[in-house]
């Protein structure tokens, strides 16, 4: 056998025989818990604004019907986890104008609280996988808010966490809230083209780096502040499971990513003086509903699905506002119950930007469990995860779900 023979066949060695898993699901929040129908009082009152009455009414008038007040199942649900409280801005009230210098300040924040917030996420995760955390090959790490610093996020995880000195580190950082479904896609490649790999991937974000006081001229600001919340997600990854060790949550099949053709503007993110700055128009929700037939075609004829009936999928959609969720509903043709577990995470937990969309599998598989489903889809086999975000980025990942 020549020299390029031998290179093959070293190849072939070292890929996994089959396909990735996701092999366990942990999530993480700050205790503190902010109810819905109080923040525009305590968001007017600790920016000083209180004498705006008339913004304040808009504010709530727009807030108490935003993608974050949904009615669920079991009534009113209405709440968001967040590091920012009252404490915090008395000790740093720089925060609470509108364009004030404090990157420094938040720097110093998200840069011990994020690690800390994904290694919570992560803790749960390998709980559940069962196998030391030394197991862990390689390691993925999404956040917006906390990847500036040398060493990141990704370092100290690795530190709090106590994974190998030789873990593989992979840092998806200032992406935004795509990167849920991007670190899937990561991840099944390198499970699936390193033998005996389990992959640890964890996002985790907080509006620390972008809470900030009002200005007239600016609503979607104010949008922003309504919007996001703080949490962490992980998930383990595997290719060729240990029968008996770990369970099979959902088949990661395939994925893709596509850009929405001049859209570049329509979302950003900009790391400032004044911390990390957000805008966004308002035609965002249109824009995605418009072209996501497109991006699921490629996805769907990659993993060899050619059902037409979208309502015989399950659907895992990155609840980054309700516009987007109604959108994305009616462009799919898809009844109101698929979208249930979306829907349910940004009614408890606000947009948490990249960690929400493993919230939402994490709930659909428990819901899953509990009313008695045969798999882990809510009754069906096959699913879609969807990301969205600045680009406007659309990141789809076919999903099989495992039998309950």
């Amino acid at each position: 056998m020549g020299s390029l023979g031998k290179e093959e066949s070293m190849q072939v060695r070292r890929r996994a025989a089959g396909g990735a898993s996701i092999l366990a699901i942990g999530t993480a929040n700050p205790s503190n818990v902010v109810e819905q129908n109080a923040f525009p009082d305590f968001y007017f009152r600790v920016t000083n604004s209180d004498h705006k009455q008339g913004l304040k009414d808009k504010f709530r008038r727009i807030y108490i019907s935003s993608p974050v007040i949904l009615r669920s199942e079991q009534g009113l649900t209405k709440k968001r986890h967040l590091y920012i409280d009252e404490a915090m801005l008395a000790a740093n009230p720089e925060m609470t104008a509108y364009m004030a210098p404090t990157l420094d300040m938040r720097q110093e924040f998200v840069s011990v609280k994020v690690p800390e917030l994904g290694a919570a996420a992560a803790t749960a995760a390998l709980k559940e996988w069962g196998r030391p955390a030394e197991d862990i090959t390689h390691l993925i790490v999404g956040s917006t808010s906390g990847g500036s610093d040398m060493p990141g996020a990704d370092y100290h995880i690795v530190r709090l966490l106590g994974l190998s000195p030789s873990v593989r580190r992979v840092a998806l950082y200032h992406q935004g809230c795509f990167v849920g479904a991007a670190a899937l896609r990561l991840a099944k490649d390198l499970a699936e083209n390193n033998a005996g790999a389990r992959v640890l991937a964890v996002c985790a974000e907080t509006n620390v780096m972008y809470f900030r006081g009002l200005d007239d001229a600016h609503f979607d600001n104010l949008v922003c502040q309504a919007l996001f919340g703080d949490g962490a997600s992980a998930v383990v990854v595997g290719a060729d499971h240990v029968v008996g060790k770990e369970k099979p949550l959902f088949d990661v099949v395939h994925a893709t990513q596509c850009l929405i053709p001049e859209t570049g503007g329509a979302i950003q993110g900009l790391l400032r003086e004044v911390g990390l700055t957000f805008s966004l128009i308002s035609e965002v929700p249109s824009l995605i509903g418009k072209n996501i037939e497109a991006g699921l075609r490629e996805t769907l004829s990659g993993g060899a699905v050619v059902d037409d009936d979208r309502n015989s999928l399950f659907w895992a959609v990155h609840p980054g506002g309700r516009a987007i969720l109604d959108k994305v509903e009616a462009a799919l043709g898809l009844k109101p119950e698929k979208m249930r577990a979306s829907r349910k995470v940004l009614s408890e937990y606000g947009n948490m930007g990249s960690a929400c969309a493993w919230f939402v599998l994490d709930e659909m598989r428990r819901w899953s469990a509990a009313e008695g489903r045969r798999t882990t889809g809510e009754g069906c086999e096959w699913g879609v995860l969807f990301g969205f975000g600045p680009g406007l980025t659309m990141d789809t990942v076919l999903l099989r779900s495992a039998h309950i």
